[in-house]
């Protein structure tokens, strides 16, 4: 299937669900992220804050778990249509920006290209790893400043049932996926 068309049907499906089942969802998506990875104190991780009107995976579930336990946790931000990476701290102060995006106030940009994991947002993966964005490019080019040894991990509330048919040569595919049901891993034995 074109992306266009998984872009518009994933999109479909996602507005379908309640907020209460896409909240029950990405509780199970973080379980699962958690006892597959089991990520480690003072590990960075790279994650994207939900756009609500979107009913993206609630990551705020994820990031105050990342926080408590002294993860360093990194958000993306974009200025002047650059992605940049911001630390957060608790204490962080965020704004909602004219998406409907709560991001941090600050534009410092961290600087840091080596992540433990990039939590990346997406409306479909499918079972080669390749990514159905909104089509922007953000997530690719970050992907290819970032240390190789990073795993590019997506999060899902749906599990992969059809491949995208029109790969681009700079696209750049997941790692993982991470879904309610499963962890799929795209790396073919070489974790």
């Amino acid at each position: 299937m074109l992306k266009a068309e998984l872009r518009k049907k994933y999109t479909q499906k996602r507005k379908a669900l309640s907020s209460d089942e896409a909240f029950l969802l990405s509780e199970k998506i973080f379980e699962n992220f958690i006892q597959y990875f089991k990520p480690k104190e003072s590990e960075k991780v790279h994650i994207f804050i939900p756009i609500p009107a979107r009913m993206e995976i609630d990551t705020r579930i994820f990031i105050q778990y990342f926080l408590a336990q002294n993860i360093r946790v990194y958000v993306p931000k974009i200025v002047a249509d650059k992605l940049i990476n911001i630390e957060i701290f608790e204490d962080t102060v965020f704004e909602t920006n004219n998406w409907g995006i709560s991001e941090p106030v600050s534009n410092d940009d961290s600087g840091e290209n080596y992540f433990h994991y990039v939590i990346t947002p997406l409306l479909y993966c499918d079972k080669k790893g390749n990514r159905v964005g909104y089509g922007k490019g953000f997530y690719d080019g970050l992907f290819q400043s970032i240390s190789p040894e990073t795993k590019k991990i997506g999060v899902n509330y749906f599990d992969p049932d059809e491949y995208v048919d029109d790969v681009w040569e700079n696209d750049i595919p997941l790692d993982y996926l991470v879904t309610p049901t499963e962890v799929l891993s795209f790396l073919s034995g070489l974790e």
